[in-house]
């Protein structure tokens, strides 16, 4: 599918040189390059999910609500 993106010079000619260098076309240089950083965007975010719905057991006590900043600062407070 053809389309125009504006990108910033200097990107624009990494790609170049890039694509010079490999024999490759731009486009494929530049669809490799988006490709590689939507997978560490989804990479980042299941994660970031992991660590939010699935805490380690026994680290999280029953009834804290991660949620409830003020109640967290209470807690952790009271407890020193």
């Amino acid at each position: 599918m053809r389309t125009t993106v504006t990108l910033a010079d200097d990107l624009i000619a990494e790609a170049k040189e890039r694509a010079a260098r490999s024999g490759r076309t731009v486009s494929e240089i530049l669809e490799d390059a988006v490709r590689i950083g939507f997978e560490r965007h989804a990479e980042a975010e299941r994660q970031e999910i992991h660590l939010i719905t699935d805490p380690t057991p026994g680290v999280l006590l029953p009834g804290v609500d991660l949620n409830d900043n003020a109640a967290l600062l209470d807690l952790m407070e009271s407890e020193e």
